[in-house]
């Protein structure tokens, strides 16, 4: 079921990224910002709203979870900049490796308290063969 549901998470990714470049390119990138983060609020509210749920935050939170949403609209600006120059394919592609290698070491290292999962060295195989594919993509 996770990995079912982890594969619809990449092509919600893809359809979002996508729409978010293109009304990037109707307003402006700042713009599309906004609009991104505020429909994303109101979407929240009305989730919250219709679940009858209060808005309760622990005091023992460490403050630099909270820079959640600074780095999501980080990743909004580079996907809107980069997919009008590299096109969906190769910006997500490229994304997606980038998450893959941070996520190895989060996972090897057991960063933000997170279990440990060590690098195993089979995994230096997929890693190549991902990185031709992207080499393959680059090269027109």
């Amino acid at each position: 079921m996770y990995k079912g549901s982890a594969v619809f998470i990449g092509i919600v990714i893809a359809i979002m990224v996508t729409f978010n470049a293109v009304l990037a390119n109707y307003t402006n990138q700042y713009q599309a910002i906004l609009i991104i983060h505020i429909v994303g609020l109101i979407s929240v509210i009305i989730i919250l709203i219709l679940k009858k749920e209060k808005v309760k935050l622990n005091k023992n939170i460490p403050i630099y979870l909270f820079s959640g949403g600074l780095i999501g609209i980080l990743l909004v600006f580079l996907n809107n900049l980069c997919f009008n120059s590299l096109g969906a394919s190769l910006t997500l592609s490229l994304g997606v490796f980038g998450q893959l290698v941070l996520a190895c070491f989060i996972d090897h290292y057991g960063l933000f308290g997170l279990n440990i999962y060590k690098f195993k060295k089979k995994k230096i195989i997929g890693f190549f063969i991902i990185v031709s594919g992207l080499v393959t993509m680059i090269i027109d």
